[in-house]
């Protein structure tokens, strides 16, 4: 249903920082920067697996925080997010485990990126 997102970043050099090292055992990376001409300046970069799905943009203040979660293809990817975010910066929000409160195989691991926001790795997975 959603087919990409975007956040606000007060310094998008920090937060590109945290997300490569944050999304990178999850398979993902930054694929594509919009070339400033068209942003009036701004960076604007694009994460995903096979095409950019979460954007960021720098603002100058990252606005109210949010809640993303990426989906991961194991637990172990979930484990190594929680430990690659921690390493760039990120604050813990709940390390990896199960959370059968949302559901039975609802694997997951939370922690806080630079500018407050909630980031989630979550595989439903069963072992």
């Amino acid at each position: 249903m959603i087919d990409h997102i975007g956040i606000d970043v007060a310094d998008f050099s920090r937060a590109k920082a945290f997300y490569d090292k944050a999304l990178e055992p999850l398979g993902a990376g930054l694929l594509m920067m919009v070339p400033e001409e068209y942003t009036g300046g701004k960076k604007i970069g694009g994460y995903g697996r096979e095409r950019p799905v979460y954007w960021l943009s720098e603002t100058g203040s990252s606005g109210e925080s949010k809640h993303i979660a990426f989906t991961a293809r194991s637990r172990q990817e979930v484990d190594a997010f929680y430990r690659a975010a921690i390493a760039a910066g990120g604050r813990d929000n709940g390390g990896p485990g199960l959370r059968p409160e949302y559901h039975p195989d609802y694997y997951g691991a939370f922690v806080f990126d630079p500018d407050g926001n909630n980031i989630e790795a979550v595989c439903h997975a069963p072992e």
